[in-house]
């Protein structure tokens, strides 16, 4: 039995989850998240508390346990608390500026980089070399990050770019310079 699959969710009181077809739908203080998950599976929610079983121990159903169990828990944290990112830029003259629902990047480019936020996440710069992504559907949050990571990943010798917080950039040495003859 999977490890992961066979916990029990349980639901924070103010939240309430629907199930139906194997359609899961849950709305919390944050907002609402739906989902439809494979027919195979079953989804109960009993007591307030959501529990996935599978019919049997093919590998399929083995592999879609877990990960179903995973993505309703995510969706349940989500409603409740959300989920956020947080970026930081490193550079001479990189910055951030935010105005109203745009999000304005200075990176170096000829051009400044504009992102705006969507109904589902909501930026904020608190720094100007500082970015937080937050919004209540977890892959949303972590895919809208990479995407703005991804308009100047960090480069491996002067560290310049957009990071996570607490990411590690591997260095590289520069040129050794000439040799002696």
């Amino acid at each position: 039995m999977s490890r992961i699959g066979k916990m029990p969710i349980s639901v924070p009181a103010g939240v309430d989850v629907k199930v139906e077809n194997n359609c899961v739908t849950v709305k919390g203080p944050k907002g609402t998240l739906t989902q439809q998950f494979r027919p195979e599976l079953g989804i109960e929610v009993k007591d307030g508390v959501i529990n996935v079983t599978r019919p049997d121990d093919q590998r399929q159903n083995r592999s879609l346990h877990g990960l179903t169990r995973t993505l309703i828990h995510n969706m349940v944290e989500g409603v409740t608390n959300g989920y956020s990112k947080t970026l930081e830029i490193e550079g001479v003259g990189y910055r951030a500026i935010k105005q109203g629902k745009k999000v304005t990047l200075n990176l170096g480019y000829s051009h400044p980089v504009v992102i705006e936020e969507t109904d589902m996440i909501k930026i904020d710069v608190p720094q100007p070399n500082q970015i937080i992504i937050s919004g209540i559907d977890k892959q949303a949050v972590g895919q809208f990050a990479a995407k703005v990571r991804e308009k100047r990943p960090p480069e491996p010798y002067k560290g310049k770019g957009i990071r996570y917080a607490g990411e590690h950039i591997i260095r590289k040495e520069g040129k050794a310079g000439k040799g002696k003859k």
